[in-house]
């Protein structure tokens, strides 16, 4: 009588599904216009390696941020038209920055999905909540009593995660619930988001392969 050994060897073996190798969630975008040219690369399974050179250095510095706090590692080199003003440059590297994360989410299948998180810096405290829908919003709840932090502007802060929503196809919700200095709800931002961001794109163990939605699609 034939006799298959297949599905027995598979049964006894469950660390064969832990140690099989997983797709990398890695992507790299270049973005190039009159106005700014973009080179980004991330990680989602990374250590929160980052390399940022955009011209900005306080842009640079939450871009660290981001990147150290989400563990997403990130390698972002914009050069842009700075003489004119930091907006393009900003609102730019939001737009590839989102892009690359929504390439390496891919059809998203076997993610949390959803997170949110409050998080403290001294006097301030800011909220982050993220859905990774498919369908970008932004709902931003900030307000800086400077027009600047240093030399950069601080509507920009919005103009950069606005594009950073709708281009990675997230609904994300931030909210600063109280603080005194620019510099640290500024910064409280970044961090909320980074760590919401982290939690939302982990994959959860429990049902890996799944799309965690009854629609059946996170990118359509």
């Amino acid at each position: 009588m034939a006799f298959s050994t297949s599905c027995w060897y598979e049964q006894r073996q469950p660390w064969r599904a832990i140690v099989a190798p997983k797709a990398l969630r890695t992507a790299q975008v270049s973005r190039a216009t009159k106005e700014t040219a973009i080179e980004v690369s991330v990680n989602l399974d990374g250590t929160g390696k980052h390399e940022i050179a955009t011209g900005i250095g306080f842009l640079d510095h939450m871009l660290e941020q981001l990147s150290r706090h989400s563990l997403i590692d990130m390698t972002i080199r914009a050069d842009g038209d700075l003489h004119i003003d930091d907006h393009h440059t900003t609102e730019d590297t939001g737009i590839a920055l989102g892009q690359a994360i929504s390439r390496a989410l891919g059809d998203r299948a076997g993610i949390t999905r959803y997170a949110s998180i409050d998080l403290a810096m001294d006097e301030t405290l800011t909220r982050a909540a993220i859905d990774v829908s498919g369908r970008p919003y932004l709902i931003w709840k900030v307000a800086f009593s400077q027009g600047k932090i240093g030399s950069f502007d601080t509507e920009l802060f919005r103009e950069f995660f606005q594009a950073l929503a709708q281009n990675s196809g997230i609904t994300l919700h931030v909210w600063n619930h109280y603080g005194e200095n620019n510099h640290h709800i500024a910064e409280t931002c970044f961090k909320a988001v980074a760590r919401a961001m982290r939690a939302a794109v982990e994959p959860d163990a429990r049902q890996p392969d799944a799309i965690p939605s009854t629609k059946g699609t996170l990118s359509a």
